[in-house]
């Protein structure tokens, strides 16, 4: 959560070297697609991101376009200008919610950002200034993780009276530990990028001006492999982690029985063997 942010006017985030189509018109969310990426962009610069109601609605209705689009193999998700990723939650709504709408307000992030977790696709975060709150939520909720050198982190709802409502209590501890994760959340502090990176709280720090073409090489290096292979392995790590060990090992089993009955299967062991580059068809 963040306290209300002061106006601001930086330009909204912009991708580089792209010519992308619109797939959706959304108040407070850009959403274009390129090739077979899906840029996302919160769009609230004013209010650094900030999410209330209809920013989430938005969020929910560009991630189910990405998932049921075969065309979209990767999300890039990002926040409008060079100040923030997303703030927070937007105060000025937040103050007015009573216990019911509160808990309401909270089952339905934690819906979009299991959306966000499981889209069978890699997401990719470019987290562009501060991720705090409901923002450091939504990072924890992508696959992957790469920040700006001035990006900040933080979950500061104790400060609010409150606790993590998107997933905070859950995601964090299994990414950075118990015990670190209990800091956090407990004091409230706000920490750099180069701690998040340290403590695997984020994958990479870049500097801004590499932040879009960093995220982009490591989603295509991901969409160059089979995209069953990619989908399987993303549910098996995700699912993985909610079960005893034991019970991961099956499910990995399991999901390594069905790729190796594809046709990408085929194409990749051959390709090896013969020594050429695959060419997967996602079958």
């Amino acid at each position: 959560m963040a306290s209300q942010a002061a106006p601001l006017t930086p330009s909204p985030a912009t991708v580089p070297g792209s010519s992308p189509r619109a797939a959706l018109a959304l108040a407070n969310v850009l959403y274009e697609k390129n090739g077979s990426i899906a840029y996302v962009t919160v769009n609230r610069p004013k209010v650094l991101n900030a999410l209330n109601t209809p920013t989430w609605t938005d969020l929910k209705a560009a991630f189910e376009d990405a998932r049921v689009d075969a065309s979209v193999h990767g999300v890039i998700l990002t926040g409008a200008g060079d100040k923030a990723f997303i703030a927070g939650a937007d105060i000025s709504e937040l103050a007015n919610v009573d216990a019911y709408d509160a808990e309401e307000s909270s089952r339905f992030g934690q819906g979009v950002l299991d959306l966000v977790e499981n889209l069978g696709k890699p997401v990719i975060a470019a987290i562009n200034g501060f991720a705090l709150g409901g923002g450091c939520e939504t990072a924890m909720a992508c696959t992957i993780r790469i920040a700006v050198e001035h990006a900040k982190f933080g979950q500061p709802e104790v400060k609010l009276g409150l606790l993590p409502g998107g997933g905070g209590t859950q995601r964090l501890p299994r990414l950075v530990g118990k015990g670190r994760a209990l800091q956090l959340i407990l004091t409230g502090e706000t920490i750099s990028a180069q701690e998040a990176y340290r403590i695997g709280l984020v994958n990479e720090v870049v500097p801004a001006a590499s932040l879009i073409d960093r995220a982009e090489t490591i989603l295509k290096q991901i969409m160059a492999n089979a995209p069953i292979a990619v989908k399987f392995s993303l549910e098996a790590a995700n699912r993985g982690m909610d079960t005893s060990q034991a019970e991961g090992f099956a499910l990995e089993a399991s999901y390594f029985g069905i790729c190796a009955a594809t046709e990408d299967k085929k194409e990749g062991t051959s390709a090896f063997l013969e020594k050429r580059a695959p060419k997967f068809h996602g079958r």
